[in-house]
């Protein structure tokens, strides 16, 4: 199952089993929970990281889970994965790499000429507070989709795309965006407090056995943390550290002199 595959945490391409994961969060109450995961294997199974997104959603619609907004990184942008979220009914939030061609002239079908690159559009203060109505190249005809320039840091813009017509607030935009740093929490804390990367089995079943195992050991650990009120981190050490502590203050073995 290992494969060599870019990671975001080590800007690199290195070596490493892939995991798709489907996050849920609440706003109300602002908890995030793990729905779902796919382990990225096609030579096996023959399934791209994309249909195991798709499989995913509609896992999603089969289980009648309620939820309003679909929120995914620049690689799974692509049209036909896009076009299946709005034909669900649910609205989703993307950005668009910076070579990704769109339509903003406002006209229909205006031609191969009127596509031009995210990165080279041109933006007035209008559209910079409340976003320009485009069409992307690929997808079906007079569907349009509405365009933000975010400012994400003092070096880094994203052109986040979404089939919300009605939004007009590029600060809505970024503030839903945001959202998306969950799946990075939730994988940092699965990565240091179940040990998912430290399994030294060879087999492709065993190390399929130890993610899944780690998978329901975080979702045991933050369900007790969450009625403990503390951090995962303070859920797993408290153990040890009250053990730690106990055992100097009345150590099972005493030397004498």
């Amino acid at each position: 199952m290992v494969r060599s595959q870019y990671s975001g945490n080590a800007h690199n391409v290195i070596k490493g089993i892939g995991v798709v994961t489907c996050i849920y969060y609440n706003p109300d109450v602002d908890q995030f929970y793990a729905l779902d995961y796919r382990i990225f294997d096609p030579d096996r199974d023959g399934q791209s990281k994309l249909d195991h997104v798709w499989d995913m959603l509609d896992g999603l619609a089969s289980s009648n889970v309620a939820y309003g907004y679909v929120l995914m990184d620049s690689w799974y942008a692509v049209t036909e994965l896009m076009v299946h979220i709005d034909d669900l009914g649910k609205i989703y939030y993307c950005p668009l790499k910076n070579n990704r061609l769109v339509d903003d002239s406002g006209k229909s079908g205006g031609g191969k000429k009127a596509y031009k690159a995210v990165g080279k559009l041109e933006w007035d203060q209008t559209e910079l507070a409340s976003g320009k109505l485009v069409k992307i190249k690929g997808f079906p005809a007079n569907t349009k989709v509405k365009l933000f320039c975010v400012q994400v840091s003092t070096n880094r813009t994203d052109y986040v795309v979404t089939n919300d017509l009605t939004q007009g607030s590029a600060d809505g935009v970024r503030k839903a965006s945001a959202i998306r740093w969950k799946i990075e929490e939730f994988h940092r804390e699965l990565k240091q407090t179940t040990g998912i990367e430290k399994c030294q089995a060879r087999k492709q079943r065993s190390q399929r056995n130890h993610i899944n195992l780690c998978m329901q050991a975080w979702m045991v650990l933050k369900t007790a943390a969450r009625h403990a009120n503390v951090t995962i981190y303070e859920q797993k050490n408290t153990p040890l550290r009250d053990y730690v502590t106990a055992r100097w203050r009345q150590p099972y073995t005493v030397f004498g002199f």
